[in-house]
C-alpha cells in the first residue's frame, strides 16, 4: 500500500458520553495515515472538551465547530470535506466504532482492485455496547440503479478517493447519506464495492431518525420522487424492495 493519508470526517452533536470510545476505536486502526475530523455541531454536553483534548494528545485529531447548530450530519460533513487533507475520505458518526482493521484492508481493497467507492459490512450492537452477533451483510457491489431499491452503503463504512468526490457535498435534506452516494453514482458512472468484511460496530439507539419507520418510507419516497425525479411506477417498486430489505435488515 501507498500509505495514503485518509481523512475521517466525525460530525459530533451531544456524544460526549460514547466519543472517547468513538476516537480510540479509530486510534487502535492498524493502519496509521488518518487523521480525524471531529464536526462538532455546537454541542451543550462537554463534547468539544472530549475532543479537544484528544486533538492535544494526538496531532492526527482535528476539533472543527459549526458556526451555528444545524440539527443535521450534512454541515459538519461538508465543513469537514472541506477541511479534509486527505486522498482518501472515510466517514464515522461520533456514537459508531471501528474495528481495528478497517483502514488497512479496506484501502488494500480498494487499491488492488483499482476502485474509487469501497464499503463494508457491519455490525449491530446495543447502545451501551454489547455485541451479539448480529451481523449485516450487504451487497457484493452497488451502481446508481442498485441503490435506487436501498441504500447499500452504510456510511459508517465507506472509503472513498477525493477524486470521485469532487464538488459533490451532501444535501440538507433526509437521509443525506443515502442522496450523496447517488450524487457519487451517478455523476462519476461509477460502482461501490463491498470488500465482504465486517468492519464497524453500529450502535442503536431509541429515538434517533432511523428508529422511526413511516418517516424514513417518507424520506426514501422524497429522495426518488423529489431529489432523483424518479417516475411513480417505478419509484415505486423501488419503495416496495426498500421495504422489504429494510425489514430483513430489521429482523437482525
Amino acid at each position: 500500500m501507498n500509505n495514503k493519508l485518509v481523512s475521517i470526517i466525525t460530525p459530533c452533536y451531544n456524544a460526549a458520553s460514547v466519543l472517547s470510545e468513538t476516537i480510540e476505536s479509530v486510534r487502535a486502526q492498524t493502519y496509521g495515515e488518518w487523521e480525524m475530523l471531529v464536526v462538532d455541531d455546537c454541542s451543550t454536553d462537554s463534547s468539544a472538551e472530549v475532543a479537544q483534548e484528544y486533538a492535544r494528545r494526538d496531532p492526527r485529531v482535528r476539533y472543527l465547530k459549526t458556526e451555528r447548530p444545524s440539527g443535521s450530519p450534512t454541515v459538519p460533513r461538508n465543513l469537514g470535506l472541506e477541511a479534509a487533507r486527505g486522498e482518501y475520505v472515510a466517514f464515522l458518526d461520533a456514537d459508531d466504532l471501528w474495528l481495528p482493521e478497517k483502514l488497512e484492508e479496506q484501502v488494500r481493497f480498494l487499491e488492488e482492485g483499482h476502485h474509487r467507492f469501497v464499503y463494508s459490512d457491519y455490525e449491530k450492537i446495543t447502545y451501551g455496547g454489547r455485541r451479539s452477533g448480529r451481523v449485516i451483510r450487504m451487497r457484493q457491489s452497488a451502481t446508481y440503479w442498485d441503490m435506487l431499491e436501498t441504500s447499500s452503503v452504510p456510511c459508517l463504512t465507506a472509503l472513498l478517493t477525493r477524486e470521485v468526490i469532487g464538488d459533490i457535498r451532501f444535501r440538507p435534506i433526509p437521509k443525506e447519506d443515502y442522496a450523496f452516494w447517488l450524487d457519487v453514482l451517478r455523476t462519476r458512472g461509477v460502482a461501490a464495492w463491498n470488500t465482504g468484511r465486517v468492519h464497524a460496530l453500529y450502535r442503536e439507539a431509541r429515538g434517533t431518525r432511523s428508529s422511526n419507520k413511516l418517516q424514513m418510507f417518507r424520506q426514501q419516497w422524497h429522495v426518488l420522487r423529489t431529489v432523483e425525479g424518479v417516475k411513480k411506477v417505478p419509484a415505486f417498486y423501488f419503495l416496495c424492495t426498500y421495504a422489504v430489505r429494510g425489514l430483513l435488515k430489521f429482523l437482525k
